[in-house]
């Protein structure tokens, strides 16, 4: 798991000097509170950190600058107590280049009705200090989300934990490596994309190895190595008799751990966070890595086939905002329909690539032909995924700008067993119903490449957009085509 409690978002109060010295001791002593209950929230996984109360522009611009340069920090809370001139905060919030967050809420829920007086509305004053302060916002075209409510509400927690995620998963895409082992997948258009311009709006830089990279550290992996890491899959999983010990495919599983264990030596010497393959370029490797990519993924690095760097990227940083809650994330490709007019399906599924973390129960450890990149049979973790609201989410080059685009799902239950299916996969219903959501989908371009995701949200996905600047179209239960093709126009227009 991906540890976030290594961020912090710095919590920013607005006030003034006009209302004296004990009204900014009472807004610095009521700030201290909101940020100790906010810290203390289980729906916000990182650390919200106090900073002295602002009044000067001396002052805000000053904790902007810092902002910017502290490492642990991934964005900025902005909360006005009383009422703070907007024109004070211009200077920061020009230079501020971190994911800014505007609180709109106030320290005591309710009016005292007996005993309200002037000085009491003179320190609760969000509900015009706040409007002030999203003037400038708006004016400066600054992004930002703004959540509305009481603060100790779970429903206002909640949004501003989704938003720490989202901060989150973009700190961690600055500055991530990606590395594409081999080229696209030949004659296919939708996986490639503009690298520079990914670096420059998403932060990641993605470059190409050979893999005869891969395969001289391959030849380190010591027979001791293999024999621990075999033991680890036998504790695991539930491996079928040929890949027991003694077993006629055992030798393939040792490959498959061989490969683990120099992909994960690649990956930690690079520092690298995400990663491609592709089955037309193997040379030098007996079998498709299948099994190691499983595995990584769980455990948080990015992963794209056929080339996908795109979609490797968006998964790195899924697995960086699901950290820690319920439901796993994962590559996933749409494969093939179930066109019954009683339930129209999608059945999610790849070659081997398909994350151990959205398994239902103990994964079997497998071994099947591939029928395709003409090498050695490769094992394979192969499960089902549990029922539940899920989201299928895609990157895609539309040329003037990247396009984020997300489609909410339903996760089934297979009605019969699958038998002879020798993959991991997923069966879920598309929202609306099955024709908008392929129809909008393909109307917008998306990808048959996916991140599938069972913890994160849609609305989580929507900050990291506003966060990064680029589209994001959503279909999910409130969708019309009519709208939607709006919609796309107007972004046309708009980008």
């Amino acid at each position: 798991m991906i540890d976030l409690k290594q961020y912090e978002v710095w919590f920013l109060t607005g006030s003034q000097h006009l209302y004296g010295p004990e009204t900014l001791k009472q807004v610095e002593k009521d700030s201290h509170v909101i940020v100790k209950g906010l810290s203390e929230s289980a729906h916000i996984p990182v650390n919200i950190v106090h900073m002295p109360v602002l009044t000067t522009p001396e002052a805000i611009l000053k904790v902007c600058l810092e902002a910017n340069n502290a490492a642990s920090c991934i964005g900025v809370v902005a909360w006005m107590h009383t009422f703070s001139p907007a024109k004070m905060w211009i200077g920061g919030l020009k230079i501020l280049n971190k994911p800014l967050l505007d609180f709109h809420t106030q320290f005591g829920r309710d009016i005292p009705w007996g005993e309200i007086d002037m000085d009491f509305m003179n320190l609760n004053q969000t509900a015009h200090g706040g409007r002030e302060f999203g003037f400038i916002t708006a004016r400066m075209k600054k992004p930002r989300k703004v959540v509305v409510g009481f603060w100790q509400d779970e429903k206002v927690q909640n949004k501003i934990g989704t938003w720490t995620r989202a901060a989150a998963g973009w700190a961690d895409s600055q500055g991530m490596k990606v590395a594409r082992f081999g080229d696209n997948m030949r004659y296919v258009a939708v996986t490639e994309g503009d690298k520079v311009e990914a670096e420059l709006r998403f932060g990641y830089s993605v470059n190409g190895y050979g893999l005869g990279d891969l395969v001289s550290v391959m030849g380190k992996v010591t027979e001791a190595e293999i024999s621990s890491l075999l033991s680890v899959y036998e504790g695991k999983y539930e491996l079928v008799s040929a890949l027991r010990k003694d077993g006629e495919k055992r030798r393939s599983l040792q490959e498959a751990a061989r490969i683990e264990l120099a992909l994960r030596a690649f990956l930690k010497e690079g520092n690298f966070k995400a990663f491609t393959t592709t089955f037309e370029d193997l040379h030098g490797l007996e079998q498709l890595p299948g099994l190691s990519v499983q595995r990584l993924m769980a455990e948080g690095y990015g992963f794209g086939a056929e080339g996908d760097w795109k979609t490797a990227a968006l998964l790195r940083v899924m697995n960086v905002m699901g950290s820690g809650l319920k439901g796993g994330t994962s590559f996933m490709e749409d494969y093939t329909y179930h066109l019954d007019p009683s339930g129209k399906q999608v059945l999610g599924a790849h070659m081997l690539e398909i994350s151990e973390s959205i398994a239902s129960g103990k994964p079997k450890l497998e071994i099947h032909p591939l029928s395709i990149g003409g090498k050695a049979d490769p094992p394979r973790l192969v499960f089902d995924v549990p029922p539940g609201p899920a989201l299928n989410a895609t990157v895609v080059d539309m040329g003037n700008r990247f396009r984020i685009i997300v489609n909410e799902v339903d996760t089934i239950a297979p009605a019969k067993p699958l038998p002879r299916l020798p993959v991991a996969r997923a069966l879920w219903k598309p929202k609306p119903d099955f024709e908008i959501a392929i129809t909008a989908w393909i109307l917008a371009g998306g990808a048959h490449h996916t991140v599938f995701s069972q913890s994160v949200t849609t609305e989580c996905l929507e900050d990291y957009a506003e966060i990064a600047g680029t589209e994001i179209l959503v279909i999910d239960g409130e969708t019309k085509l009519s709208d939607f093709k709006k919609e796309l126009r107007w972004n046309d227009l708009s980008f």
